[in-house]
């Protein structure tokens, strides 16, 4: 069922400007359990300029910060993964007008794909400065709570793609989230000493694997915002959301 993001539009990803084509991320290898790295690929190498720093946003919605951080950060390769197939369009297609209308964007991209997944699978060890997770689904029932980004596994899989010193950046407006979130976020930077029921996918990690430091809000936010989109605007609760960031150890 269509959400209606264009409006009566025809919503135009781009690809293979904007959007990542099928082309550029080929099939997953019939060997990929048994050869995990087979299917790995730089993805600054869908960029113009595959030098520039690569940060990577999961779940960019409709894509507000995709638009402000890549205007306001051309020296640098945005990637957004968004799940949403119709999101993902419409998010793409915003990029594609805005690049068209005064070629800000020119170093912004948006994948159709699941980001948990994709890093995972496709991305290789180090290529990542910041990772930026705002907003994500909540996932309020119990049963659904293994839906959630934040696991174990995606904490691991984060410390592998980000470079030295890289930083996770972590948003919510979920309270219930964020007690989750928080009890992950504990796990991976305090000393196994520290950590009784540490989690077995830290094991042959830097100990810690990462540390806390204060989220620092994009230049554009504007005092008492974190980030500074039409969501958090729309959507805060009177104490604000949550944040915080996880620096790379190695």
């Amino acid at each position: 069922m269509s959400l209606g993001l264009g409006h009566g539009r025809k919503l135009d990803p781009a690809e293979g400007t904007v959007g990542i084509a099928p082309a550029e991320l080929p099939p997953l290898p019939d060997d990929l359990l048994t050869n995990p790295g087979a299917a790995r690929l730089d993805p600054r190498a869908w960029f113009p300029d595959p030098a520039r720093p690569l940060e990577i946003e999961i779940g960019p919605g409709k894509g507000a910060f995709l638009l402000e951080h890549g205007a306001r950060c051309p020296e640098i390769n945005l990637l957004g993964v968004e799940w949403a197939g119709e999101v993902y369009a419409y998010a793409a297609d915003r990029v594609r007008r805005r690049c068209a209308a005064d070629g800000s964007l020119a170093a912004v991209r948006v994948l159709r794909a699941d980001a948990t997944e994709f890093l995972r699978w496709r991305v290789p060890d180090a290529v990542v400065r910041t990772i930026h997770l705002y907003f994500s689904d909540p996932w309020p029932k119990t049963k659904h709570h293994k839906n959630r980004v934040v696991q174990h596994a995606f904490l691991r899989e984060a410390w592998r793609v980000l470079e030295p010193a890289g930083e996770l950046r972590v948003v919510t407006d979920h309270d219930q989230l964020w007690a989750w979130d928080r009890a992950h976020f504990d796990a991976w930077t305090r000393p196994l000493a520290d950590t009784p029921s540490a989690p077995a996918e830290r094991a042959d990690l830097p100990d810690p694997p990462f540390e806390e430091i204060a989220f620092e809000r994009p230049v554009w936010a504007v005092e008492g915002e974190l980030l500074g989109t039409n969501y958090e605007r729309k959507f805060r609760k009177d104490a604000g959301p949550h944040a915080t960031t996880l620096r790379k150890l190695a």
